[in-house]
């Protein structure tokens, strides 16, 4: 027995550079009817992230690559719409990872429950969601920047460097947000109160860069790899200066992935590395 029909999008060809609509598929399928201990996810919310592009990739890495005609992987914000689950009712709304999917078929596991009254629902895929996370643990449990220190932030104006240095700023530090493109720096500059901010592509970008990390005692990165070795070349680390990033993804549209420097693994996506540049 159905009700309805849902529609999916799976990987129809891997990548070659930057993404095309042909390496995806739309498909339409029936929506079963949940069995006992299950329950039917309708999605709401669906999270983009930079990792989706590794997985469309079939080298070695952190996680299994996607095979050809699967699902795409992604973490959503869903709706219970029917449950024969003793711990889920109809119109509990859930975190659960669906990919991109209309709806799914679920027997509990992995699901977390969200309660509406406290935010609205899509802050679980962002400040209140894995991006959060990272920004906090980054900050407030290995970083640890001090009033008068500088967090120089990668991709400022994305989801996880937004709030770092946020949270950079409520810890008395000084935001410096490296970003792409004068419309963004803006972002960085006068939404998000960064102290100043960098274009990266700009033809002066290493003067501006050290112009903006003026003599400090300690200055902090966080983001990808490739950042980090953007502040040590542009900025000119001086000694016991700390360098701290996220785990590394692989970039938009390509398949190259930054790596720490002097390391020869890729790190782990689950992981916040912290390095001390002497």
């Amino acid at each position: 027995m159905t009700i309805g029909t849902a529609r999916q999008i799976v990987l129809a060809a891997r990548p070659k550079g930057k993404p095309q609509l042909t390496d995806f598929r739309l498909e339409e399928t029936a929506i079963p009817t949940p069995r006992s201990e299950q329950v039917l996810l309708e999605v709401q919310y669906l999270s983009l992230d930079p990792y989706m592009r590794g997985r469309m990739d079939d080298g070695k890495s952190y996680a299994k690559p996607l095979q050809l005609g699967d699902v795409m992987v992604g973490e959503t914000v869903a709706k219970v719409i029917a449950s024969k689950h003793p711990r889920y009712s109809e119109g509990d709304i859930v975190l659960a990872h669906t990919g991109w999917r209309t709806h799914a078929l679920s027997d509990g596991a992995g699901l977390s429950k969200v309660d509406p009254a406290l935010a609205p629902v899509s802050t679980r895929l962002g400040v209140l969601g894995m991006p959060g996370f990272t920004a906090y643990c980054g900050m407030r449990v290995i970083g640890k920047p001090k009033a008068g220190e500088t967090v120089a932030v990668a991709a400022a104006s994305g989801p996880v460097g937004s709030l770092v240095g946020q949270l950079a700023k409520l810890a008395g530090a000084r935001a410096v947000g490296i970003a792409g493109g004068p419309e963004k720096c803006d972002f960085v500059r006068n939404e998000l109160r960064f102290d100043a901010a960098v274009d990266h592509r700009a033809a002066d970008f290493p003067a501006q860069l050290a112009a903006a990390c003026p003599k400090c005692r300690r200055s902090y990165l966080a983001g990808g790899v490739a950042a980090a070795q953007q502040l040590r070349a542009g900025a000119g680390l001086r000694p016991h200066r700390a360098v701290q990033w996220a785990a590394s993804r692989r970039r938009h549209g390509s398949a190259a992935c930054d790596h720490a420097p002097d390391s020869e693994q890729e790190p782990d996506i689950a992981r916040i590395h912290l390095l001390r540049i002497c």
